[in-house]
C-alpha cells in the first residue's frame, strides 16, 4: 500500500489542475450537425523492433553512469535496485541492468499511450450520446434523459455545461423522468457510474451548482450561457441503453492524442486506467506494447495502466523502446512525441517545478520508493538521446536531484540546443483541437 503523502498530494493536485487546465484548450462549443471523423486512419505499426544490442558499451557515457551509480551506492542505495538505458539512434551509450524488469511507476503510462493510439488512432473521439424515449413539449421532456457513455476519460464540468447548453438549445429546460446512465460514463474521473450521474445532474443545472462547478464556469469564455436542465427524477444506472432511444445531443471528446497529452502532463492515474481498460486491460497493454517494441514479453509486466503499483515492471531497455515506438508511430501523422508527452519549459504539469533540461520531452514516475524518468534529450553532438533512469530506494527526492544533475552533465558534454529539433517539435495544428457538443436534429 502506498502511504507517501507526497504521492497523495500530487494525485489530488493533478485531479484539480487538469480540470482547471481544460478551459484554455477545450472551450465548450456547440456545432451544427456535420460529418465527423471519429477515428483515425488504420493505425500504423512500427516497421521494425526498436532495440539495440544489450552488450555493455565501452563509452565515456557508460563510465559516467558507473560514477553516478557509485555515488548512489555511497549514499546507501544498492546498485541492483537501479536501472539505466541510454541510446542515440541505434548506438547504445550506457546500460546498467537495462534488460531487468524494474518498478516503472508512471512510465507505465507510455505503454498505455502507445497501445491506445495503435488501437484507436490519434484522431479518435469518444462519443457520449444523450437521448430519450420521451417527447419534448413546451420546454419539458416528458420521459427519461438517457446518457450512453463510451469511456470518455476527460468528461468534466466544462463538458457538462456545454451539454446542458446544447439541451437548452434543443428546447429542453425540465425533465420529468430520471437521468439514466448506460454503458461506460465517467465524469470528473469518477469511476462509479452512479456518482458520475449525480455530478452530471448537477452540472446540467446551474441552479444547483457546487462551488467547484461555479469556479470552473468562470474559466470559460465570457458570455457562455449557464445551463438550466432541471431533472425531477433520480439517477439510475443500466448496463446498456434501451432500444428506441431518440438521440438529442452527441458530445465529442478531445481527440485521443490530446487526451493522452493531458494524461501524461499531469500523470493522471485515473485517465490512464480508463484508457487501459478501454483497450482490454493491463495484460493486453503489456502484450501489445512488447509486440510493438520488439522486446521480450518478460520485460513488460503490468497490473494496471497507470503505474500506481510497484508490481508494474518494465525494463529500462523496454521503456526506452516504448518512447521510440511512440515516435515512430506518430511520424506518419505529422506528429512527434512532443504532441503526447511533456516538453520541459513549454508545457504545464507536474514536471514544471523540476530542474530538468529545457526542451527535453519526458515522462516521470513516482511511488513511495521509486523514481523513474525517461524520454528524449535534444543535444548538439549526439542529436536526440533517448534515456531511461529507474531508481529504487527510500529517498525519492535524492533520486530526482541526482537525475537532474546527471542530465545536465550530459548537456555540458554534448551541448544544449536553443530550439527543439523537428523530431521533438509538436505539430502546431493540434492546439486548435477541442471537445464539443453537437445537436442532433
Amino acid at each position: 500500500m502506498l502511504k507517501n503523502p507526497y504521492l497523495t498530494a500530487v494525485s489530488s493536485i493533478a485531479l484539480l489542475t487538469i480540470i482547471a487546465g481544460c478551459a484554455a484548450t477545450e472551450s465548450p462549443q456547440l456545432a451544427s450537425p456535420s460529418p465527423v471523423a471519429e477515428s483515425s486512419p488504420p493505425p500504423v505499426k512500427p516497421s521494425q523492433p526498436l532495440t539495440v544490442s544489450a552488450n555493455n558499451p565501452e563509452t565515456p557515457t557508460n563510465t559516467k553512469i558507473q560514477q553516478y551509480l557509485n555515488g548512489l551506492t555511497a549514499q546507501g542505495f544498492a546498485k541492483e535496485d537501479q536501472g539505466i538505458w541510454i541510446q542515440s539512434g541505434n548506438t547504445l551509450l550506457a546500460n546498467h541492468q537495462g534488460t531487468v524488469p524494474l518498478s516503472a511507476a508512471s512510465i507505465t503510462k507510455v505503454a498505455t499511450s502507445l497501445v491506445a493510439l495503435q488501437q484507436f488512432g490519434p484522431e479518435h473521439q469518444f462519443i457520449t450520446l444523450i437521448g430519450t424515449t420521451g417527447k419534448i413539449e413546451n420546454g419539458v421532456l416528458k420521459g427519461d434523459l438517457i446518457v450512453q457513455g463510451s469511456a470518455d476519460p476527460l468528461f468534466v464540468w466544462e463538458e457538462a455545461i456545454a451539454l446542458g447548453n446544447a439541451l437548452n438549445q434543443k428546447g429542453i429546460k425540465r425533465v420529468t423522468g430520471n437521468l439514466i446512465i448506460a454503458d461506460k460514463f465517467y465524469m470528473n474521473f469518477e469511476l462509479d457510474p452512479l456518482k458520475s450521474g449525480e455530478l452530471l445532474k448537477q452540472g446540467l443545472n446551474s441552479e444547483i451548482w457546487s462551488s467547484e462547478a461555479a469556479a470552473q464556469y468562470q474559466t470559460l469564455p465570457p458570455n457562455t450561457p449557464k445551463p438550466q436542465i432541471a431533472i425531477e427524477g433520480t439517477v439510475k444506472v443500466l448496463p446498456a441503453s434501451s432500444n428506441g432511444v431518440q438521440p438529442l445531443v452527441k458530445h465529442y471528446s478531445l481527440p485521443l492524442a490530446e487526451l493522452i497529452k493531458k494524461m501524461n502532463q499531469y500523470s493522471n492515474n485515473l485517465m490512464a486506467d480508463m484508457l487501459a481498460d478501454t483497450v482490454g486491460g493491463a495484460k493486453t497493454v503489456a502484450q501489445k506494447a512488447a509486440a510493438a517494441t520488439g522486446v521480450p514479453p518478460a520485460e513488460i509486466k503490468l497490473v494496471n495502466g497507470s503505474g500506481l503499483s510497484e508490481e508494474n515492471l518494465i525494463s529500462p531497455r523496454a521503456a526506452c523502446a516504448l518512447f521510440m515506438a511512440l515516435e515512430r508511430y506518430l511520424e506518419p501523422y505529422s506528429m512527434t512525441v512532443a504532441d503526447v508527452l511533456t516538453v520541459v519549459g513549454k508545457d504545464r504539469g507536474i514536471l514544471a517545478e523540476r530542474a530538468l533540461p529545457k526542451l527535453a520531452v519526458v515522462k516521470s514516475g513516482t511511488l513511495d520508493n521509486v523514481s523513474a524518468l525517461g524520454g528524449a534529450l535534444p543535444t548538439q553532438k549526439q542529436e536526440t538521446v533517448w534515456f531511461v533512469i529507474m531508481n529504487r530506494g527510500a529517498n525519492v527526492e535524492t533520486f530526482r536531484t541526482q537525475q537532474e544533475i546527471l542530465l545536465k552533465s550530459f548537456l555540458n558534454e554534448w551541448g544544449s540546443v536553443q530550439v527543439s529539433p523537428p523530431e521533438l517539435t509538436p505539430n502546431p495544428t493540434r492546439s486548435s483541437k477541442v471537445s464539443r457538443s453537437e445537436i442532433v436534429n
